[in-house]
């Protein structure tokens, strides 16, 4: 039998004697709940990755930088954080100024206090110096150079603005082969992962060598001790994806994997999100600025400079110009033609000093 509806009730309330005032009562009782039940929740929509996406009234909080204190997602770190903006990353300017100079975790941010764990620990969350390293002052002779590295300028109160390519990259990370500076400082950068040669963290920590790593999962295994050696000297380790594919015409779905993949292995391995991308072979697309948007990259990182095995080659022109991006390899003598890492960062550093260089820590600029 079918309940009678409201109006009928009201009729039905009336003729038994129930006075009017609390006929009405009751009606507006029920009308009110009728419509909280006929209201329409807010509606979710899917991402591209079947993750369904939150509210548009909580979509803001997605776009908040992570704490340093925490992963990126705010959960344990064995799970995967969510990038810090959408596909297009159109939150990007913001960080030109403001969210640049600390809201975001940077890998030199010096947040903990506590010393650094000793040598070949894991240094999950131990703090690094914002300034580039200091060496001892008389190592450079066993290294085989004929000066010191001399101390890199003080870094610019403000960063550079980045150039782009063109209008398309509006709202994606800006790429970089130099840096805007009139400075005599150049920025080295060390790609892959598949030399880990223990004398190279000595000869490092004994020059006061500013690096930039791009670490590539593949090729490091189970040997992220290594470099988190060379990240507690205060050289900041950044991503260059899980295996080193030409990231150009793969689909969307798949950078994203390559991309945010890396980034969760280095969270999780150091504590600290890369905010620097450098494709595999430098090869991208505009669909690899997104996704590398999309996975918390700032700055897409090229270069303008390779240490080949004889020395170095150039883009364009014969020589090192300021800001120039140096592009190195962790390699050995399989790949040096006998000589050892520690000889080919040597040619390198006296090359740069023969131009009459200093080397400058990247993150420091970009």
């Amino acid at each position: 039998m079918r309940a009678p509806g409201p109006k009928i009730a009201y009729v039905m309330m009336i003729k038994t004697g129930f006075p009017r005032c609390l006929v009405l009562v009751g009606a507006a009782a029920v009308l009110t709940a009728c419509g909280s039940l006929g209201a329409a929740t807010e509606p979710h929509t899917g991402s591209r990755h079947g993750v369904p996406m939150p509210p548009a009234s909580l979509a803001s909080r997605l776009d908040d930088p992570p704490s340093p204190s925490q992963p990126p997602s705010g959960q344990e770190p064995e799970r995967r954080p969510p990038a810090s903006s959408g596909p297009g990353y159109e939150g990007y300017e913001g960080y030109e100024g403001e969210a640049r100079d600390g809201a975001f975790p940077d890998a030199g941010d010096a947040s903990a206090s506590a010393s650094p764990p000793a040598a070949g620990t894991s240094g999950t969350g131990s703090a690094l110096s914002r300034s580039a390293p200091v060496g001892a002052s008389d190592a450079y002779r066993r290294w085989g150079l004929d000066r010191p590295l001399e101390r890199p300028p003080a870094p610019p109160a403000v960063k550079p603005a980045l150039g782009r390519s063109g209008p398309q990259q509006w709202g994606l990370p800006p790429i970089v082969r130099q840096v805007p500076t009139d400075q005599r400082v150049v920025f080295v950068t060390i790609d892959d992962g598949i030399e880990k040669d223990p004398r190279f963290v000595e000869q490092a920590r004994e020059l006061g060598l500013p690096f930039t790593a791009f670490l590539t999962d593949n090729v490091i295994g189970d040997h992220y001790d290594y470099f988190d050696q060379l990240r507690r000297l205060g050289n900041p380790m950044e991503n260059h994806t899980l295996t080193h594919p030409s990231l150009a015409g793969m689909s969307y779905d798949d950078q994203v994997r390559e991309i945010c993949g890396q980034r969760d292995i280095l969270w999780n391995r150091f504590g600290q999100q890369p905010r620097l991308f450098r494709p595999p072979f430098g090869e991208y697309d505009e669909t690899t600025l997104q996704a590398a948007g999309f996975c918390g990259a700032r700055t897409v990182v090229l270069w303008r400079a390779e240490m080949e095995t004889h020395g170095l080659a150039y883009r364009s022109g014969d020589h090192l110009l300021p800001g120039d991006i140096i592009l190195a390899h962790f390699r050995g003598p399989e790949q040096l033609e006998g000589q050892s890492m520690t000889e080919w960062i040597t040619a390198l550093v006296r090359a740069i000093q023969a131009q009459g260089f200093t080397i400058g820590r990247l993150e420091d600029y970009v």
